[in-house]
């Protein structure tokens, strides 16, 4: 795999060396998928993030659609196992808890006081927030005020073919800045032609 340092980028191209992670439910993640399905390995920021709930949500409404088109949805935070069954919990999708940012380093997912500092990333903490409050959130409860690894962080999209090749990279240059799903099902489809 390219990112072989603590600040190294994955790159289109790159080889995705064999991950073993233990999701919150126990569940015993290995991507590249054994399966043969596409993985789209998030990074999103921590738990009860009114932002990364919006983002989620998206994905929660289209994830039929996801599935069929074979590819698996793997979440990652910067948050404790405890922090995710507070605000995450119902996302039906595995997640990975990195409360000390190991793969957040592994995968050069950076952290940048800027990352609010965008009109896209403060519309989206103000509509998560309401979203939140009125219960159409992927959360149950408003947000922490000092989230696990600070509120600084950045967001990460990966597509995993099942052969190991990664096939489309995003990083976020704001808290707001992620594949949609329209763009995610593009890239898995492009991959599969």
């Amino acid at each position: 795999m390219h990112a072989s340092s603590d600040s190294a980028k994955i790159e289109v191209g790159d080889a995705f060396a064999r991950l073993d992670v233990l999701a919150t439910s126990g569940e015993q993640i290995v991507i590249p998928d054994r399966d043969g399905r596409f993985v789209h390995l998030q990074f999103r920021r921590f738990a009860g993030c009114p932002i990364c709930s919006l983002h989620l949500r998206s994905i929660v409404t289209r994830y039929d659609e996801i599935q069929l088109h074979g590819i698996r949805e793997v979440v990652v935070f910067h948050s404790t196992v405890a922090e995710l069954a507070k605000y995450q919990a119902e996302l039906p999708f595995p997640l990975i808890a990195d409360p000390e940012r190991r793969l957040y380093r592994q995968f050069g997912v950076e952290r940048r006081p800027g990352s609010l500092l965008s009109g896209r990333a403060l519309r989206a903490v103000l509509v998560g927030q309401t979203a939140a409050l009125a219960k159409r959130s992927t959360m149950r409860s408003v947000g922490p005020f000092t989230p696990t690894g600070g509120p600084f962080g950045l967001p990460a999209d990966f597509l995993i073919a099942p052969d190991g090749g990664v096939v489309a990279v995003k990083y976020g240059t704001n808290a707001y800045d992620q594949w949609t799903v329209d763009e995610l099902l593009d890239h898995a489809l492009l991959a599969a032609a």
